[in-house]
């Protein structure tokens, strides 16, 4: 298995700039064919959803189109596929659909690995109802859950654990699997941020153990857009408030006002082109995004390696906090009396974009006492040997 990395970057417009983007975790360069579906489908013609005229069908298909995408994507049904502006967003209309049962005297268990994404819209969802807030805390020594404190935070009044599935600027991918099995045990629902964990592995939501998953096109070569993915049966207990004509199926009833045809295409276009990166000979969408990913991820394997080795070299001059034996090519440093912006400056005039700051990641840089601004280091699918030689080469010079 192995991806046409020539052929892949011939696909995205800016790389024709020269700059070597190692800021994929906030956002990935988008190919031509994602941009092509949505000016396709904008001047398609298009109207509101419907079956009597050609504009009307196109929007139908845009929309029939994405939840098939996302369902192969994510390996849920097609009606537990929800669109959304953000995975900020969502979280935080998912925040209050599920906050209408809750009581004083319940209980949520929170991630200390997460972004603020997937932890202030419940702990201002908890503030309302009179609900109290338990920690699944960090071991500074490995950057990993610590699940001996998970246990202590679990009860029979647990209504919801939330947590992610790789931490957006460590990388750490914890036992979700483990934990949604423990929560389920106590009745609780499993609420999983994604959005990093999608743009690097084969998503599957039953597998996981979540209850509902959120992830970013965006993050993954698509458009500006985020994906919730609910089991069907979840999804049904759920009444949000909305407006009485819309529709009240499932998942419609989470969608408010007119969806985004046009980004609907080109998240669906984000779904394919990954899918042919390396499809070998399979034939379901799904089979052959499963053998693409496998490709990817041995490519951006290889990438981690070349770079961990580089930093490594430089030595105490640099340290790693991405420490987590399973992770994400994502690596976060700080720089032994230098300023990160000023390092991300430097290196962003030698034509290499990595980004300083702390990334909305409060809990993470809180508990292990980060120093913020950190650099960040985020591998993508478009990233070469030669990006990353020319980072070690920039950041030496910096050094």
């Amino acid at each position: 298995m192995a991806i046409d990395l020539s052929t892949l970057r011939a696909h995205f417009p800016s790389l024709d700039t020269g700059l070597a983007f190692f800021d994929g975790p906030g956002g990935t360069q988008t190919p031509r064919p994602v941009a092509d579906a949505i000016a396709a489908t904008l001047t398609g013609p298009l109207s509101n959803r419907g079956a009597v005229s050609p504009s009307e069908r196109n929007a139908d298909r845009a929309v029939t189109e994405f939840r098939s995408a996302y369902a192969d994507f994510l390996n849920v049904p097609a009606n537990g596929i929800v669109h959304g502006r953000s995975a900020t967003q969502l979280t935080y209309d998912f925040s209050r659909h599920l906050a209408k049962d809750w009581k004083a005297g319940d209980e949520i268990v929170l991630s200390r690995l997460d972004h603020d994404s997937n932890v202030r819209p419940w702990i201002q969802a908890a503030e309302r109802t009179g609900v109290t807030v338990r920690w699944i805390e960090i071991t500074a020594a490995t950057t990993e859950l610590d699940l001996d404190s998970f246990e202590r935070a679990l009860s029979p009044r647990t209504r919801l654990v939330a947590l992610t599935a790789a931490s957006n600027v460590l990388g750490t991918k914890p036992p979700v699997r483990h934990i949604a099995d423990r929560a389920h045990e106590v009745g609780a629902l499993v609420y999983v941020d994604g959005v990093h964990y999608a743009a690097h592995d084969l998503v599957d939501v039953p597998a996981l153990g979540a209850d509902l998953f959120v992830c970013s096109p965006y993050k993954f070569l698509g458009p500006h857009c985020a994906v919730l993915a609910g089991l069907p049966e979840v999804l049904e207990t759920l009444r949000p408030d909305k407006l009485l004509p819309s529709s009240d199926s499932v998942p419609e009833r989470f969608e408010f006002g007119t969806l985004p045809y046009e980004i609907l295409a080109g998240a669906t276009a984000a779904v394919d082109f990954l899918a042919a990166l390396d499809p070998g000979t399979e034939v379901t969408r799904r089979q052959r995004l499963a053998h693409s990913l496998a490709s990817l991820h041995q490519h951006e394997k290889a990438l981690r390696t070349r770079l961990e080795s580089g930093l490594h070299a430089l030595g105490d001059t640099v340290t790693l906090h991405s420490k987590a034996a399973d992770r994400t090519p994502t690596l976060l440093m700080t720089l032994e009396g230098r300023d990160a912006r000023e390092a991300q400056t430097h290196l962003a005039a030698r034509g290499v974009l990595a980004p300083a700051g702390s990334f909305y990641a409060l809990e993470p840089f809180t508990a292990l006492k980060l120093q913020d601004p950190a650099l960040r280091v985020g591998l993508a699918p478009y990233n070469t040997a030669d990006d990353v030689n020319r980072f070690l080469d920039g950041l030496s010079s910096f050094l």
